[in-house]
C-alpha cells in the first residue's frame, strides 16, 4: 500500500477549477458505491472534494467526476484503518485544497459468512476498516476543526447500526460501535462548548458495488436486504445533512421500521431474521460472477457506484422525499400552527 503522504498527485488531482464558494469536504471510501455518489452530489452542490480510497484507478475516475462539475478535486491513496495514513492524508488535503470544513466517514468493508465460519483475521480486518476507519477519520477531522472553532463530521451509518442480522456480524458489530463512539464524541464536544457538529445518517440496503466485491463464504452472489435503494437517492440526503447539520437522520422507510421495530419487538425480529435473513441475502447467481474480493486489497479498475440490482432498486420514496424537503415542510407546519392559533383566537373573541 502506497503511503498517503507520498502518493504523487498526477491524475489524482484536478486543481484548475475556480475557487470553491462552499468549502472543502473529505469523503472516505469515496471512489465507489454510496461514497462515489456522495462525492458527485457534493461537487455539483459547489463543494471542493478530497477523496480517500485505496484504488488508484477508481480515485482518478472520481477526481475526474469532480472536475467535470467545475470544482476542485483531490484523490489520496489511503487505507483508513491505518491512523498514520489518515493523518497524512488530512495534511495533504489542507495543503492542496485548504481547510477541511466537512469530513464524511463512509469507507467500509465486510465479510458475508456465519460468525463461526469467519476467519479471525478477516473479522478484525473488516472491523478495522468499518469501525476504526471512522475513529481515525473523526480524530483527524477534530484535530483540525476544534482549534478553528468550525467544522462538521458526518458518519454514514445503517439500519444495521441498531439491528444485527445473520451473515454480517463483523459489519453489524462495527456499525453498532460507530454509534456508541459517535455519541461519546458528541457529548464531549458539548461539554467543552465546541461549535463543531457531528451527524449520523443511517442508510437502508442499497444497490452499490459492495455486493460485487465483498468477501463471502456464501454459495450464491450476495445481495442487500430488500427493499433496495439506489445510492444516488441516499447521497442526496447526505448532502442535505452536510448543508443543514442534524444529529441523526434515518433514510428510507425500511430504516425507520428496522430501528423502531428493534426497539419494540427485538425478540420477534430475532426469530424473523433467523428464518429469512440467510436466504434473503443471496441471489440465484453463483458467486463466481462477482467482481472480486476487496477485503485486503482494492479490486482493480473503476466500478462506479451502482451494483447489479438496478431493475429492483427504489429511486425515491415518501420518507426520502420528506428528508429532502424538511425546510418547506417545517415552514408549512409552522404556518399551519400559526393559522390554527389565529382561528382559535378569533373564535375566543367572538
Amino acid at each position: 500500500m502506497t503511503d498517503a503522504a507520498t502518493a504523487p498527485a498526477g491524475d489524482l488531482a484536478a486543481l484548475t477549477a475556480s475557487p470553491s464558494t462552499r468549502g472543502v469536504v473529505v469523503v472516505t471510501g469515496g471512489s465507489g458505491g454510496l461514497g462515489r455518489e456522495i462525492v458527485r452530489h457534493l461537487a455539483r452542490a459547489g463543494w471542493d472534494v478530497a477523496v480517500l480510497s485505496r484504488g488508484r484507478e477508481a480515485l482518478a475516475a472520481t477526481v475526474a467526476d469532480v472536475a467535470a462539475t467545475g470544482r476542485r478535486g483531490l484523490g489520496v491513496v489511503c487505507d483508513v484503518s491505518e491512523h498514520e495514513q489518515v493523518e497524512a492524508a488530512a495534511d495533504e488535503v489542507e495543503e492542496v485544497l485548504g481547510p477541511i470544513a466537512v469530513w464524511v466517514n463512509d469507507a467500509m468493508t465486510s465479510v458475508f459468512a456465519k460468525f463461526v465460519e469467519t476467519d479471525p483475521e478477516d473479522f478484525e480486518r473488516a472491523t478495522r476498516v468499518t469501525y476504526f476507519g471512522f475513529v481515525n477519520g473523526t480524530r483527524a477531522a477534530l484535530r483540525r476543526m476544534r482549534p478553528r472553532g468550525a467544522g462538521h463530521v458526518v458518519q454514514i451509518g445503517s439500519a444495521l447500526s441498531y439491528r444485527g442480522i445473520p451473515l454480517q456480524s463483523a459489519y453489524c458489530g462495527s456499525k453498532h460501535a460507530v454509534v456508541g463512539f459517535t455519541e461519546s464524541v458528541i457529548t464531549e464536544l458539548l461539554h467543552e462548548g465546541s461549535p463543531v457538529k457531528v451527524s449520523m445518517v443511517h442508510m437502508p440496503g442499497m444497490n452499490t458495488t459492495q455486493f460485487g466485491w465483498v468477501r463471502t463464504r456464501l454459495p450464491q452472489h450476495p445481495q442487500p436486504v430488500a427493499p433496495i435503494y439506489q445510492p444516488d437517492v441516499c447521497a442526496r440526503v447526505v448532502v442535505s445533512v452536510v448543508e443543514r447539520p442534524r444529529r441523526s437522520t434515518w433514510v428510507g422507510e425500511p430504516t425507520v421500521g428496522t430501528i423502531l421495530g428493534n426497539r419494540l419487538v427485538a425478540p420477534l425480529l430475532d426469530r424473523y431474521l433467523a428464518r429469512t435473513g440467510v436466504d434473503g441475502q443471496q441471489t440465484d447467481l453463483d458467486r463466481s460472477v462477482m467482481t472480486g474480493d476487496a477485503l485486503w486489497e482494492p479490486v482493480p479498475g473503476d466500478h462506479g457506484s451502482h451494483g447489479i440490482f438496478d431493475d429492483s432498486s427504489w429511486r425515491t420514496s415518501p420518507q426520502v422525499w420528506a428528508q429532502l424537503h424538511r425546510r418547506p415542510l417545517e415552514v408549512a407546519a409552522l404556518a399551519g400552527a400559526g393559522i390554527g392559533a389565529a382561528v382559535l383566537a378569533l373564535r375566543r373573541r367572538r
